[in-house]
């Protein structure tokens, strides 16, 4: 059996902050880099074969933490830029907006330099992508980063279970999952699969029928048999419960600059308006597991 856990990287800086991030790199906040940890302390008993991250700082240092906490030896590591955020383009570090001005066309809104939530999968920002975009780049890590290298040994008969994690971002899981559900013969119901919580996961498995000859498979993955493919688990976070902010820190850094030296003004206001401030506002709309 094929085992993909997809996992969310931890809070970054820029989660803090109610601005449009995707490509914009910036790093894990303090609070993500432990939620970093205990991501690695809760794997550390579950094997590995591959940990495979997207390029992106608060991705690749989530992915880093999942490594370290893995025995010896190390399950292979490997970094694919397909694997980032929607790109927003010229909205990349704007504040987002839940809704669009009245009577203002969607132009307008950008020639002013104020971007809202686009709703629809074909639309996106000035030198941005859209949703169906990212689809396109789901599929091909799909089949070239995850089903190429390792189904064939994971669902050969007899053959130990083959677990793969993938360490990406909240718009692109989203579109990742469905990619691998679409290999269920006979397909599944639609479903979204955003909202993640920081490091949470969410689990796929997959299998061949039982009564399914598995035969050897090109490259190409032109003779897959027919595949049981099942989500398993949704936006698991039980390992970050106790992991809390701590109160006025905001970076990892050994100076651990405050909340008021980074933002300015009180403290504690700060902290209370931004608490579930996320970096990708259509991802918190997405939102349908919480628990």
């Amino acid at each position: 059996m094929l085992i993909v856990s997809f996992i969310r990287h931890g809070e970054s800086l820029d989660n803090l902050k109610p601005v449009w991030a995707g490509h914009k790199d910036a790093e894990l906040s303090e609070l993500g880099v432990r939620q970093a940890k205990a991501l690695g302390e809760a794997y550390a008993n579950v094997h590995l074969d591959a940990i495979i991250t997207s390029d992106l700082k608060r991705a690749h240092a989530t992915a880093v933490a999942l490594l370290n906490g893995q025995p010896d030896p190390k399950p292979s590591f490997e970094v694919d830029c397909d694997l980032r955020e929607q790109c927003f383009g010229d909205a990349e570090g704007h504040p987002w907006q839940m809704r669009r001005i009245p009577n203002k066309s969607t132009e307008d809104h950008f020639r002013d330099a104020q971007y809202p939530i686009l709703f629809e999968r074909n639309q996106k920002f000035p030198n941005g992508e859209t949703l169906d975009d990212v689809a396109v780049r789901a599929e091909r890590c799909i089949s070239d980063l995850v089903l190429k290298p390792y189904l064939s040994r994971a669902i050969s008969l007899g053959a130990e279970d083959v677990h793969v994690a993938v360490v990406s971002h909240g718009l692109c899981i989203g579109e990742l999952v469905p990619a691998l559900l679409k290999r269920n013969d006979g397909g599944l119901p639609a479903k979204k699969y955003r909202g993640l919580l920081n490091t949470a996961w969410t689990r796929v498995t997959v299998q061949a029928k039982s009564s399914a000859q598995v035969p050897q498979m090109t490259d190409e993955l032109e003779n897959l048999p027919p595949l049981i493919v099942t989500v398993t688990d949704v936006n698991r976070h039980d390992h970050i419960t106790n992991v809390k902010r701590q109160k006025g820190i905001v970076e990892h850094d050994p100076k651990q600059r405050s909340i008021r030296e980074f933002f300015g003004g009180n403290a504690e206001k700060a902290v209370e308006a931004l608490e579930h401030a996320e970096s990708n506002a259509m991802d918190e709309v997405g939102t349908e597991e919480r628990n």
